[in-house]
């Protein structure tokens, strides 16, 4: 195979690999302090980001943002170095997807809905990190 032949199909598998929709990935900045999210990943519907926070201090923070939401039928699933809180908030469901990675770094994914909504995931990152510098 020449070397041309071989730069195509290598191009091509990649265009189709990008252009493919398969794994929607967005990524967004946000200043990162003590407590606050850095990276945000929007993938498969649920945007991801790590906050530099020890997990029960986080996961405090987003019992208090679903509070704060007016959240109803919520249902928490929390083990050691993981959990889950699922709840209706504006009749929507959502689900915080909450790890240990470190002492002080855990990682937070948020899903509104069936398919994911990136702004109402993002509002409800927002709060997170509201919490995590008021404590």
């Amino acid at each position: 195979m020449k070397r041309n032949d071989f730069l195509l199909l290598i191009s091509s598998l990649f265009a189709l690999f990008i252009f493919s929709g398969c794994v929607p990935l967005i990524v967004g900045g946000a200043a990162a302090g003590a407590g606050t999210a850095g990276t945000f990943y929007y993938v498969n519907g649920g945007l991801k980001t790590d906050y530099s926070a020890p997990f029960d201090k986080v996961w405090s923070a987003c019992e208090k943002t679903i509070a704060d939401m007016h959240g109803i039928e919520v249902i928490p699933d929390k083990e050691i170095a993981q959990g889950t809180i699922s709840t209706l908030i504006n009749d929507e469901k959502v689900k915080f997807d909450i790890t240990y990675k470190s002492k002080n770094l855990t990682t937070v994914t948020i899903r509104v809905g069936l398919i994911g909504n990136k702004l109402s995931s993002q509002l409800l990152h927002d709060k997170i990190t509201d919490y995590l510098i008021k404590e």
